[in-house]
């Protein structure tokens, strides 16, 4: 699919689908603040939620006292789910609606975070441009969630690329050392599980 394409795709999910209905919605994202508070930074950290769309991770860095709070998505529709949900508190979070290949950052994030979104790049061309993006503005860590080698093969009824540690890992290892990895089966909102793999890397 060409970008207007991916874009218009995930509209439409967006624009039809409630959270419920949707597989990747966790009512808390656990491993993920657990990732970010790993990371020692202060509250002033900045933070990147790549294909964040309307997920709760905002709502609990909010309340976590987190300051500076960025959120992509490729769609629109996604991000104004969540200002919606967050009424008078989205003002504090800058909103950015872009293919995640054609992101040209203002500034550099200390932590960027990506659960569900790397995933779906399959091919080459797209994933090294997410990872020059992604070398060039991140002052510290990132953190990814991707569907691991025991996970699903496709998601919202496109293909996905699986990784396991090592294989994540040789990704960034130009740029990123590994911190640590794990797995964690993921239960979506209709009963099913998804094994997923997390890694955190810090900028060499």
């Amino acid at each position: 699919m060409s970008s207007s394409d991916d874009k218009n795709y995930w509209e439409n999910v967006y624009e039809t689908k409630n959270p419920d209905q949707v597989s990747w919605t966790q009512e808390k994202p656990q491993t993920s603040l657990d990732f970010i508070k790993s990371s020692g930074l202060g509250k002033e950290a900045r933070i990147i939620d790549i294909g964040g769309g309307d997920s709760n991770l905002v709502d609990f860095l909010l309340e976590e006292g987190y300051e500076n709070i960025t959120v992509l998505d490729i769609s629109t529709k996604a991000l104004e789910k969540a200002q919606e949900r967050l009424g008078d508190t989205a003002t504090k979070v800058k909103w950015i609606a872009t293919d995640i290949t054609a992101f040209q950052p203002t500034e550099t994030y200390d932590i960027w975070h990506d659960r569900a979104a790397f995933h779906f790049l399959t091919s080459p061309e797209q994933v090294s441009k997410y990872i020059d993006i992604a070398e060039k503005n991140v002052n510290n860590f990132i953190m990814l969630g991707t569907f691991s080698k025991n996970g699903p093969t496709k998601c919202s009824g496109l293909d996905i690329q699986q990784y396991d540690e090592e294989s994540l890992s040789g990704r960034f290892e130009t740029g990123f050392d590994k911190i640590k990895c794990m797995t964690e089966d993921h239960m979506t909102p209709f009963g099913t599980v998804q094994n997923f793999v997390f890694c955190s890397f810090k900028k060499r």
